[in-house]
């Protein structure tokens, strides 16, 4: 967090994070209100909104970085994003009738 907002800081960010006791520590709070950022988190009981997030970034985990030893952080940030690409453009997905998210997304439009 330190990092991103000493590279950004003219930004005014927001966090979405679940309810980890990292998130809702004073500490972290003080810092966050210092920054002036926003903080997203579900209710207690109700982390719909996580569910799909933990499942991208488990999937991502599993067909990409999982399968590489990454040498520089330019490196693993080229294949993230290379991945997201492949997964929103070419990845199929059963659970949406054997189309990607954007071509499943087209004909739902």
């Amino acid at each position: 967090m330190d990092l991103a907002l000493e590279a950004n800081p003219e930004a005014t960010p927001l966090l979405h994070s679940d309810r980890g006791f990292q998130y809702t520590f004073p500490a972290f709070k003080r810092k966050m209100e210092k920054a002036e950022m926003v903080q997203s988190m579900s209710r207690v009981g109700r982390c719909i909104d996580n569910g799909p997030m933990e499942g991208f970034w488990g999937t991502l985990k599993c067909e990409k970085y999982y399968l590489k030893k990454y040498s520089t952080f330019e490196e693993l940030k080229k294949d993230i994003e290379d991945y997201i690409h492949f997964y929103n453009q070419e990845r199929l997905q059963k659970r949406l009738t054997g189309l990607s998210p954007i071509e499943y997304r087209a004909k739902a439009a």
